[in-house]
């Protein structure tokens, strides 16, 4: 029987290419007391057939850019260290624009890109004819080429890093299956194997398709699911050698490359196979499926319609193999919120060797600082909800998947169609009746806009203006002007209680949670580094009574930071209480007027000013109401008890129409473009875990004399006083009224590149396009720095002029939310 040790620091389970490449990282780290374990062979699961794609296209994000070009610059030199090949080929990697939209989606891609050194430059289809004749470029808009990327082979990569890991001193120990986990409380303490127990400081999960049902073990929810994925090879064709690109068309579901002479051609076609939903069979080694001709042949004529050069040599196989997809198309990276110290690195949606090496320097660093080194708001695990792993939910929303990915990713637009109807709000129906278009946010059927005149205006996929933006408009306009209606009963909600409520808080705010009953605050929770990890408004309720609120995307993440700083002697405790309340936002100048006409309570600004909250009656109602906006104007939360709900809305609506006040319902996208004028942040798309307090322009919401301070407080105090901050978050305006802006587009100062929008909208109030975006300068940021640069951004390929501020440029002073 094959021998473990009884311990090691980290334990990883599973020999994918993910796997050891953690493995590697670690050791290059220091840690040599690293211990893998494969229930099989290396590469054994899915790693054995993957295609090796080493292309950067389709990162949208600055971690997913770093960490594909990481793995490129690895894989092309790990040989002179290790003395195995990874197989990279350096053949470029040429996109296809089939038309005007996808165009328009490359470009931006190419402007982002740029600025972290990718050199993604658009030629034409002629262009694209000489350097690859085997397409068919009569009907396309474009092409797209990046010189020095292209392919590695996905066995030799694993065995080039296993060697280094074991160089490193880590072991790697194949046929030892992991069969359960060793705790005390909710932290893990090993693992259990079918070769014996093994105790651990930290346990890694990276187990591929097998991740759900390991974690499963653990209590821990992993929503992944296998899905059929093919590709297709054919015999030698004449001219094809290791020259030919990696040639890709999202309109097609395709990408080509060469295979020993000839093509490999793969799909990834908008109805997708889930395979075994059951759980995967733990004997599932070096798995081949039947493949399914029927399903698949359209998408071949269709790809063999753009590659006809390849379309009269016969085809040798197609190839059908198992990959694992999560349900929003984005990994599932870092420690699990419900058990302290187990990681996962998993759910790498058939990009895993292109994110072997970024992710494993990544995850190494994540584990042995307790932070990760890079902005993981869209990757963390900790993003995801227990629903999302259940059988049914990944049987529906698997099969969309892989055309998310390949095809639909790019467009803001985009809105998945599968698997909704999750969660609802308990006002749900009556927004619909009310013309909502709805998308789903972690699950909530959430409203985006309301159709004011009964139609149904298409969504397309692109990033002009679309047919509903109207109706956006006039929301924003009827909340500056008279007062809108929000739903926000998404946000997550906890309340914390206990004698010792108020000081756990204060340990992790940054603000002073020593409030009077019936007071508001608003403030961040930050790391060791004082990086941002949570974005949050905490109300008093009692003496030792918190209402703490957050947004949807940080739920579970929040409430796992929280618990882990309650000390072992701390009476305190914490209840998620999201669905116990209805979130109703009342916003606008004629918001007090509306809502004292529902109520006997003063809500005048000398009863209750700005921050305040206090417990109110709606017709059979009583809950609390929170005076705070998130949209720059006077406005109210109200936290209705959720079988109160439908009645406390009805009362709103009916005594709009009583006081004569006008009242629209508004969506999200209202919501940002609001928000964006105000430059209030959004945690995880303007401000995120690489940020701080100061640096995010948040710093007067930082105290940093409350006593026994709070977590990150030095490293803030440190940058405090080193000087002006050489890192400032800016606000922008396009100046031409009609570019639009979503996000990731490029900002230039004096001509040269200078960073990217984080979030944008469009600012009907201000008359043009608004973001949020850092600027960066050694001597420091300031308002002088701003008004003596030129900038730009660069949208669809043109370059507009901007303004720039560091206030507001909405209500600079907030003496509108002070009426």
């Amino acid at each position: 029987m094959t021998r473990v040790p009884t311990h090691a620091r980290v334990v990883i389970i599973g020999g994918g290419v993910i796997g050891v490449s953690i493995a590697y990282h670690l050791t290059e780290l220091g840690c040599r007391d690293v211990l893998l374990l494969e229930r099989d062979k290396l590469t054994s699961g899915t790693t054995w057939h993957a295609a090796g794609l080493i292309a950067s296209g389709g990162m949208h994000t600055e971690t997913g850019i770093w960490a594909m070009r990481y793995s490129r610059d690895l894989y092309a030199c790990l040989e002179k260290k290790t003395g195995l090949a990874t197989g990279f080929k350096e053949t470029g990697y040429l996109q296809l624009a089939a038309n005007a939209a996808r165009r328009t989606a490359f470009r931006r891609e190419a402007s982002f890109m740029r600025g972290f050194g990718v050199d993604k430059i658009e030629i034409s289809p002629a262009e694209v004819k000489r350097m690859a004749p085997f397409v068919r470029t009569e009907d396309i808009a474009a092409g797209f080429f990046t010189a020095d990327e292209g392919r590695a082979n996905p066995v030799d990569v694993t065995m080039s890093l296993a060697a280094g890991a074991r160089m490193g001193g880590a072991k790697l120990i194949e046929g030892v299956r992991a069969t359960g986990f060793l705790m005390r409380g909710s932290r893990v303490t090993g693992v259990r194997t079918d070769a014996g127990d093994v105790s651990a400081e930290f346990v890694v999960i990276s187990a591929g398709m097998w991740s759900r049902q390991l974690g499963a073990l653990a209590g821990v929810s992993v929503p992944l699911q296998a899905v059929e994925h093919y590709y297709l090879l054919t015999a030698p064709i004449e001219g094809f050698d290791a020259r030919v690109p990696v040639v890709e068309d999202a309109e097609c579901y395709a990408y080509l490359r060469e295979e020993v002479g000839g093509a490999l051609l793969g799909f990834f076609e908008p109805d997708g196979a889930t395979w075994n939903i059951s759980g995967i069979p733990d004997e599932a080694s070096f798995a081949e499926l039947p493949p399914d001709w029927d399903r698949l042949t359209p998408y071949v004529g269709r790809a063999l319609e753009r590659f006809p050069g390849i379309g009269n040599v016969g085809i040798k196989k197609l190839f059908c193999g198992p990959e694992s997809f999560t349900p929003d198309g984005a990994f599932l990276m870092g420690e699990t919120p419900e058990v302290e110290n187990l990681f996962v690195a998993a759910g790498m949606n058939s990009l895993g060797i292109l994110a072997a090496g970024g992710m494993g320097a990544l995850m190494a660093d994540w584990i042995l600082t307790g932070r990760p080194s890079y902005d993981v708001t869209g990757i963390d695990i900790a993003r995801c909800m227990p629903f999302e792993a259940t059988r049914s939910y990944l049987g529906a929303r698997s099969p969309e998947l892989l055309s998310y990915m390949f095809t639909t990713s790019a467009f803001p637009t985009y809105e998945f169609k599968s698997a909704r109807g999750a969660r609802k709000s308990a006002l749900h129906d009556r927004l619909a009746a009310r013309g909502a278009h709805f998308t789903a946010s972690h699950g909530w059927e959430t409203p985006l806009w309301f159709s004011q005149d009964g139609s149904k205006p298409e969504v397309a996929l692109n990033f002009k203006r679309q047919s509903w933006f109207r109706f956006a408009a006039d929301e924003h306009v009827a909340v500056r002007s008279h007062v809108g209606l929000f739903d926000m009963s998404p946000m997550a909600k906890f309340l914390v209680q206990g004698r010792n409520a108020e000081k756990v808080l204060n340990r992790v705010s940054a603000n002073n949670v020593a409030i009077p009953v019936g007071r508001n605050i608003y403030t961040q929770w930050l790391n060791a580094d004082g990086r941002i990890l949570a974005d949050l408004t905490i109300t008093r309720q009692g003496d030792a009574c918190f209402l703490i609120v957050v947004s949807d995307v940080a739920h579970r993440a929040t409430e796992a930071w929280l618990r882990r700083n309650i000390g072992p002697d701390d009476f305190c405790t914490v209840a998620d209480v999201t669905s116990a309340y209805a979130l109703l936002s009342l916003q606008g100048p004629q918001s007090r007027a509306l809502l004292s006409a529902l109520t006997p309570a003063d809500l005048s600004t000398e009863a209750m000013p700005f921050r305040a909250a206090q417990q109110i009656d709606v017709g059979y109602a009583r809950f609390w109401a929170v005076r705070v906006t998130y949209v720059g104007e006077l406005g109210y939360e109200l936290y209705v008890p959720t079988e109160h709900a439908p009645h406390v809305y009805e009362a709103i609506v009916e005594g709009a129409k009583d006081t004569g006040i006008p009242l629209a319902h508004c969506g999200m996208m209202s919501l940002n473009s609001l928000r964006l004028e105000k430059a209030y942040r959004d945690w995880a798309h303007d401000i995120d875990n690489c940020d701080t307090p100061l640096e995010a322009g948040l710093g007067f919401v930082v105290d940093f004399a409350k006593p026994d301070g709070f977590i990150g407080r030095d490293v803030l105090l440190r940058q405090r006083d080193a000087g002006p901050l050489k890192r400032r978050m800016v606000q922008f305006l396009v100046t031409d009224p009609e570019p639009l802006l979503h996000d990731g587009e490029a900002i230039y100062r004096d001509g040269q590149w200078a960073g990217y929008i984080r979030a944008g909208a469009y600012g009907h109030t201000l008359g043009g396009a608004v973001g949020l975006g850092f600027v960066e300068d050694e001597r420091g940021v300031c308002r002088a720095l701003l008004e003596g640069s030129r900038f730009e951004i660069e949208i669809d390929g043109v370059r507009y002029p901007t303004k720039t501020a560091l206030a507001p440029m909405y209500d600079p002073l907030g003496e509108r939310v002070r009426l």
